[in-house]
């Protein structure tokens, strides 16, 4: 696959899927998820983890509680038993009851807003000592990242606030150990990295909306349109946003600003549009224009020398892709049709992803992690060549073997429609050999248009 091979053609737009509903888990897959986490924990012989959360961090906590503590704070202590407790301010006291495992209920206020009443709780480490942290080992912090650097101590590392990793270290035995237990979800072996049916269906439904909104917000976009105006397309059914919308034209950051604005679409400018729910992210980079002759002076040879040569590794990419493949051959493959050198990325060409836009990633370089059946990957390969603008078709897919592609169709048929409509036009309509392991959970993967105003063109191979 090279760049010579790829041709801006005229092309029906991918279909919309609409009135999809969402799709909750099931008590059997909570169990699930809580049987991983507790298989993991007593591999390695943690007593107990504690598993911290706030809005922006609160992935982990949700993956077995089944909500987010919003804009609190909030701890879930697992031990090796089974027993859970989550301690919470002063708000989401009332979600104990609805947790998706069996909690046990302690209150700590000063995980609560500035001001609130503080004075009717009890000290971080008598909840801690009453939980039975004393007579504990072992224990994990569970924050979000996992400190991966070659110079970090990435199991001395922690990314909880001050006040609970001190209170943590008063409520242990002298002796006991406390490790960054993060990787347990995360990592490319981590629980949360591959999905049953079910979560794979539950997750579907945030990457379908997005491509829904990207493809909306594309359709919309002519000159003199407002950024805020794309960014009304970019948000829908009142779901949380899980990137920040991007509806950018020409200079971004100006004054440091993220958000659109009353800025209006200008012909011949550059532009981004960026969206992404709960299980998908969907993200496209081109110029306002309809023709590759009303490309700027010095980014005449765009095409060539920045877009075909991308949709060339997201088509590599999706080709090649397999369960089993270790994440370093993806890397080095992806390296091999889009050298770094030449056209600039420097992050993972792929990640993992579900409730937040990036969990982790397997794919980098040397990286001996296998890609697994169950994993949701995005395709995430972003090219910066000096003097050019950007480009960028960013979906999500999921990975799945023979077993698991038979349990989707069986349990949830509606959803096997819409992945089998989704390869036929990949594979018939953009000419791209789809990975037979590839299920595309968006509507608009692999589907790129440089050329914003030449609404019925895309790449194809």
């Amino acid at each position: 696959m090279n760049a010579k091979v790829i041709q801006l053609r005229t092309t029906d737009a991918p279909r919309k899927f609409t009135d999809v509903a969402p799709v909750l888990l099931t008590d059997p897959t909570m169990q699930e998820r809580k049987e991983k986490v507790l298989e993991r924990m007593r591999a390695e012989g943690f007593d107990a983890i504690i598993i911290y959360a706030d809005k922006e961090h609160g992935s982990n906590f949700e993956y077995l509680t089944g909500f987010i503590p919003r804009f609190e704070e909030g701890l879930l202590l697992l031990e090796k038993s089974g027993a859970a407790t989550v301690i919470l301010g002063n708000e989401n006291l009332k979600m104990a009851k609805y947790s998706r495992i069996p909690v046990n209920l302690k209150h700590c206020p000063h995980f609560s807003l500035p001001n609130q009443p503080m004075n009717h709780g009890k000290a971080l480490e008598v909840l801690f000592e009453e939980a039975g942290l004393e007579t504990m080992n072992k224990i994990g912090l569970v924050g979000w990242k996992m400190f991966t650097s070659a110079h970090a101590d990435n199991r001395k590392y922690f990314d909880l606030p001050y006040f609970i990793v001190e209170a943590v270290k008063s409520s242990v035995p002298a002796t006991a150990v406390l490790e960054n237990a993060t990787h347990i979800f995360i990592r490319g072996d981590g629980a949360r990295a591959t999905n049953n049916e079910n979560e794979i269906a539950h997750y579907e439904y945030g990457a379908n909306l997005a491509s829904n909104c990207i493809l909306d917000a594309m359709n919309a976009v002519e000159p003199g349109v407002r950024e805020t105006e794309l960014g009304g397309y970019l948000t829908a059914e009142g779901q949380y946003n899980t990137v920040v919308t991007i509806a950018a034209t020409g200079a971004r950051f100006e004054k440091a600003n993220l958000y659109p604005t009353y800025k209006k679409v200008e012909r011949g400018f550059p532009l981004s549009i960026t969206t992404g729910f709960k299980g998908g992210l969907s993200s496209r980079t081109g110029f306002v224009i309809s023709e590759e002759g009303e490309l700027p002076d010095g980014q005449k040879d765009y095409l060539d020398r920045v877009a075909k040569p991308y949709f060339s590794a997201i088509a590599t990419w999706l080709e090649n892709i397999a369960v089993n493949m270790p994440g370093g051959e993806l890397y080095d493959l992806i390296e091999s049709v889009l050298p770094k050198a030449k056209y600039g990325w420097h992050l993972n060409p792929g990640h993992l992803g579900a409730d937040e836009e990036w969990m982790s990633s397997p794919v980098y370089l040397h990286s001996a992690e296998t890609l697994k059946s169950g994993m949701i990957l995005q395709i995430d390969i972003i090219p910066s060549v000096p003097g050019y603008a950007g480009t960028g078709a960013e979906e999500c897919i999921a990975l799945a073997d023979e077993p698991l592609r038979e349990r989707i169709k069986q349990a949830y048929p509606a959803l096997w429609e819409r992945i089998t409509a989704r390869r036929h036009y990949i594979t018939n309509v953009l000419n791209i050999a789809l990975s037979k392991d590839v299920l595309p959970l968006s509507n608009t993967v692999a589907y790129l248009r440089p050329f914003f105003l030449a609404k019925d063109k895309s790449f194809t191979c």
